[in-house]
């Protein structure tokens, strides 16, 4: 199911390298509820998160050729993006991502917010929130603090009087037991 979404990200990122202003407007519509919420994670502002989305889709514009598909899925590539591009924003306005701790299950509600006729956005908002949960307890709080919060490793070491090796270690090994389990569990891996 998810090979023809890969697919299609693909197919319009090289049509945006072509210059197809069409291809922008379709990936734009196809992942903007996935960007907007994203940015809504760290920012807590709906006009700035709206101003982060359309920065993020104008980068995808200017640099198609950054996204590799190579290196791991769109999706996975424009969050992340949209993460920095967020974090980058608070830090010139001299503001702190939030510190607001959040539930799995609200966080994957708000990252899974899509348009109605894609339910597969939502279910995979709920294998990845049952997925987070059976990660061992410091390896998910470190990520929800990452991924979510915004916190950098330095801060998240800070504030649980953690060495800065330990909370990079703990991040890699969840993700790479997220990663696993996903393709175990949900999707399987794209043949090359």
């Amino acid at each position: 199911m998810a090979e023809p979404l890969l697919n299609k990200d693909a197919e319009l990122i090289q049509r945006i390298k072509d210059r197809d202003q069409a291809a922008l407007v379709e990936l734009y519509e196809c992942h903007r509820y996935l960007v907007y919420n994203m940015a809504m994670q760290v920012l807590r502002d709906p006009a700035t998160a709206e101003e982060i989305t359309q920065d993020v889709f104008f980068q995808v514009w200017r640099w198609p050729e950054r996204w590799d598909a190579g290196r791991g899925r769109f999706t996975s590539w424009i969050l992340t993006v949209t993460r920095y591009t967020a974090i980058d924003h608070l830090r010139r306005e001299n503001r702190q991502p939030p510190r607001v701790a959040h539930s799995l299950e609200h966080l994957a509600e708000l990252l899974g917010r899509a348009p109605s006729f894609d339910n597969a956005r939502s279910d995979n908002g709920r294998a990845l929130r049952h997925l987070v949960k059976t990660l061992p307890a410091e390896q998910r709080d470190l990520i929800i603090m990452a991924f979510f919060q915004g916190l950098s490793h330095s801060e998240m070491a800070e504030r649980l009087g953690l060495p800065l090796g330990t909370v990079k270690s703990r991040i890699r090994l969840g993700l790479q037991k997220l990663k696993d389990a996903w393709f175990e569990h949900v999707e399987p891996p794209i043949e090359d």
